[in-house]
Order: C-alpha cells, then sequence, then structure tokens
C-alpha cells in the first residue's frame, strides 16, 4: 500500500514541469520527508539523554552598565531553567574571530527575540573582554549577551578548546536545576572530511546554499566582505 502522503495535496512543480521532472521530483520529496521523520527521531533520542555533569560556576567576564564585571555561570540563565551558548572560535592572541563562527553569531544574532521566549542564550569565546568587545562592535552584534572565559578552564572542560590552545567551534546546552548548572548536550562542527557539517543546521545560510542548483560548492565565510562601517550601521538601525 503507498503512503497517501506520497500525493501532494497541490503539485510541487509549476506548470509544464515534464513528466520526468515530476517523477524525479517525487521520489527526492520521499527522501526529504525521510530526512525530516529522521531529524525528529535524533531530536527525540537527544531530549532524552540521561544527566550530564555539574558544571563550576565559572566566573565569565561581560559589560555591566558601569564597566567590565564578573558573572557567574549560574547569573545566565536569565529566569530559563536552560541556557544555550555559542562557543565563539576566538583565540586570546588573535584580533579577529572566526569567520565561520562569525557568520552564525550573525545568525543567531537575527533571532535573539524568538530564543528568548524559551531558552537563555549567550555567546562565549577565549579572547579577553576588549578584543570581543572590538569584535562585536564590528559585526553590529548588539542585543547579545557577550562574554569572555578568559583566564577561566571553561573552554577546556567543556571541549570546547583543543590541548593546543585551539578553539572548536561549538554549541552547548546547559540546564540550571536550582542554582547549580548541569551541562545536557554539546555539538562540534564535525571537519573529519573537510566540510562544515553538524552545526550547520544552525545557520540559514548553508541550507539555502543546499537548495541551489550548485549547492555549497567550494565557498567559504570570510570576514573581508562585511566592513566595519557595514556592523556600525547594523547596530544603528538595532538601537533606532
Amino acid at each position: 500500500m503507498s503512503d497517501t502522503r506520497d500525493q501532494p495535496v497541490l503539485p510541487i512543480w509549476p506548470t509544464g514541469a515534464s513528466p520526468e521532472y515530476q517523477a524525479a521530483r517525487m521520489e527526492l520529496a520521499r527522501a526529504e520527508r525521510a530526512l525530516r521523520d529522521q531529524v525528529e527521531a535524533v531530536a527525540a533520542a537527544r531530549r532524552a539523554m540521561p544527566p550530564g555533569p555539574v558544571l563550576r560556576d565559572y566566573e565569565l567576564a561581560e559589560d555591566g552598565p558601569g564597566g567590565p564585571v564578573r558573572t557567574p555561570l549560574r547569573d545566565l540563565f536569565d529566569g530559563h531553567d536552560t541556557l544555550f551558548i555559542y562557543h565563539l572560535m576566538f583565540h586570546p592572541d588573535h584580533d579577529a574571530a572566526c569567520p565561520m563562527c562569525s557568520m552564525w553569531v550573525d545568525g543567531l544574532r537575527g533571532v535573539t527575540a524568538h530564543l528568548a521566549q524559551h531558552t537563555a542564550f549567550a555567546v562565549i569565546a577565549k579572547a579577553p573582554l576588549d578584543k570581543l568587545r572590538d569584535w562585536a562592535g564590528r559585526r553590529g552584534w548588539t542585543g547579545l549577551r557577550l562574554l569572555s572565559s578568559h583566564g577561566t578552564t571553561f573552554n577546556a572542560d567543556l571541549n570546547a578548546e583543543r590541548p593546543n590552545g585551539e578553539q572548536r567551534p561549538m554549541v552547548s546546552v546547559l540546564r540550571d536545576e536550582g542554582g547549580v548548572v548541569r551541562h545536557f548536550y554539546s555539538l562540534p562542527a564535525n571537519h573529519y572530511d573537510g566540510t562544515e557539517r553538524g552545526i550547520d543546521l544552525l545557520s540559514p545560510v548553508w541550507n539555502v546554499l543546499d537548495l541551489l542548483p550548485s549547492g555549497r560548492g567550494e565557498w567559504y565565510a570570510s570576514n573581508d566582505y562585511i566592513p566595519a562601517e557595514a556592523g556600525n550601521r547594523m547596530a544603528e538601525s538595532s538601537s533606532a
């Protein structure tokens, strides 16, 4: 018996599509549906993970109303029971953050109001606070909670840092259990095959490129095509 889902209510191709195209598109639709179902199955398995380890109450640096302050990890939840973290690859000795990580944060910045309905969100980098502040200004990252883990073992303890000090692109989810912070989940970008896979699902850029005939190709994000004045304009627009 065929799956009734194989018959769309309306065609998913324009008038004039050839029978060959229609057949191929239906086959692709079945694969897309299977992928959707698999994504939900993986999400369900993720939600069912057993409790992770309790974390230390690291003190991270951020800008307060009167200047830099040290904020305990437990104070980042903003009334939520979960905290979503983007580990920004920004080595303390560098003057710029990873271009790919910066692209991800660009995208996440645009949905912070939506995320705030469900979870707290913070961007944490190993670079000193002054470098992080300058980089955020260049990118126009207003409305984001930006913290520096410089001088702490936060990155190393969460394996967002390699033993040689190299930073890793990663996201983490933490839980607040009555003032005790527990790790729930982390996902690094998988580079084993030379591609940006894993957390690429969190970026609309990759998902849009996957819809194009040329796919992702050899393209890689760069910091060069977003000049400082563009970031300043974005910041001014957000504060207007």
